[in-house]
């Protein structure tokens, strides 16, 4: 087994089996998500910020799509230059 199959067999693994701490619901996520990512692109600690954050992102695949592209856009934000 490749060392990207063991990964991913991993990741399938924690999925299934759910989060080991509490985590939010989509709905919280959704209302939560642009102070998370602000508070993560300040360098703080957003998951004591937002308990249970993380756990969520790391199970749901729709939130985390989701918080990805929010990355990306500020990210893209910040490289553009003002008009």
């Amino acid at each position: 087994m490749s060392s990207r199959d063991s990964k991913r067999s991993a990741d399938l693994l924690g999925r299934l089996l759910g989060p080991a701490e509490p985590e939010v619901s989509c709905d919280e996520c959704f209302e939560q998500l642009d102070r998370y990512v602000e508070i993560e692109r300040d360098g703080r600690d957003a998951e004591a910020a937002i308990p249970g954050m993380r756990a969520h992102l790391e199970g749901c695949p729709a939130c985390h799509e989701d918080h990805d592209s929010l990355v990306a856009l500020l990210a893209s934000d910040a490289a553009s230059p003002e008009s």
